[in-house]
């Protein structure tokens, strides 16, 4: 039987980092963020946005705060719903 393999693009990325957020999964959300430079995807706000958004889920501040950093070095624009995510999860742990 033949073997398929699966070329991630963004898009990829981007739904399969979406649908960790949505199961409170953030841990799988960083690593399906970090395969992204192993397979050189051009990252952009979405993709932001969304590991953003589950590491607020699972009260990852420091992360949040790193992404962010990440996010700012690599000059992709931010937008409104993160930094909601980030104040966010700043105030769960009291750190606002």
């Amino acid at each position: 039987m033949a073997q398929r393999t699966m070329e991630m693009d963004v898009i990829t990325f981007n739904a399969a980092i979406s649908a960790c957020e949505k199961g409170d999964e953030w841990e799988m959300a960083l690593r399906l963020f970090s395969m992204t430079a192993l397979s050189k995807v051009e990252l952009g706000a979405i993709t932001f946005n969304a590991v953003i958004c589950a590491c607020e889920k699972g009260c990852k501040w420091e992360k949040v705060l790193e992404l962010f950093s990440m996010m700012k070095q690599s000059q992709v624009g931010s937008d409104t719903i993160m930094f909601s995510a980030a104040a966010c999860s700043c105030e769960k742990v009291g750190n606002w």
